[in-house]
């Protein structure tokens, strides 16, 4: 995925919620991501509860808007998304699971971080085969199934943060990848509703 200049993907995900009282409740999203190097990002989120979010990256500002409650936060924010995603983890302090793989330098990092790392087996994903790997690094247990063929993408991802109190998990199956989208840059540029109200980023 690093290495593609543009392309787009759907991605189901399932996560664990821990609780005081110990229990783990799993909530939903689906996210639909639109790449395109070195500057244009789109996420769609919509939340198990209907909620949806909208990430957008243009090159030159980085916005998040919740159209159901009609606010949206932005700021200037020139460069590529590498640098976005890093400001979304080291200042914003987020954590998107997956954000890794948005990186040029997914597999530098992704082997750098990994203690050791098993081939499973081969099996298939809805049908397709897939090639299951399953490695750990200091804070987490990963598995991912990659596509058997000449375009070994992410097929399915579990996450298990095995230094985190009751040990959750993050499961996603990403689907539907477009290596050459039709985007217009209109849609990475966000413009405001009359009526929306703009807040700050914490």
């Amino acid at each position: 995925i690093s290495r593609q200049e543009r392309f787009s993907v759907v991605v189901r995900a399932n996560y664990d919620s821990y609780q005081q009282s110990g229990q783990k409740i799993e909530f939903g999203e689906t996210r639909k991501v639109t790449l395109i190097r070195p500057d244009r990002l789109r996420v769609e989120v919509e939340e198990s509860n209907g909620v949806g979010h909208l990430v957008l990256f243009d090159g030159k500002d980085l916005t998040l808007s919740t159209p159901q409650s009609n606010v949206y936060a932005q700021l200037p924010k020139p460069g590529t998304i590498d640098q976005v995603v890093i400001f979304f983890v080291r200042d914003l302090r987020m954590r998107p699971p997956l954000a890794a793989l948005l990186l040029t330098t997914a597999p530098d990092e992704l082997m750098q971080r990994t203690l050791s790392i098993d081939y499973v087996e081969k099996t298939s994903i809805l049908g397709k085969p897939a090639h299951h790997l399953a490695g750990r690094t200091d804070s987490v247990d990963y598995q991912i199934w990659l596509a058997d063929g000449e375009q070994p993408l992410p097929m399915r991802v579990v996450l298990t943060y095995h230094a985190e109190p009751g040990q959750p998990q993050y499961r996603a199956m990403l689907s539907d990848w477009n290596l050459a989208p039709q985007v217009q840059d209109s849609a990475f540029a966000f413009t405001a509703p009359s009526d929306a109200r703009r807040i700050a980023f914490l």
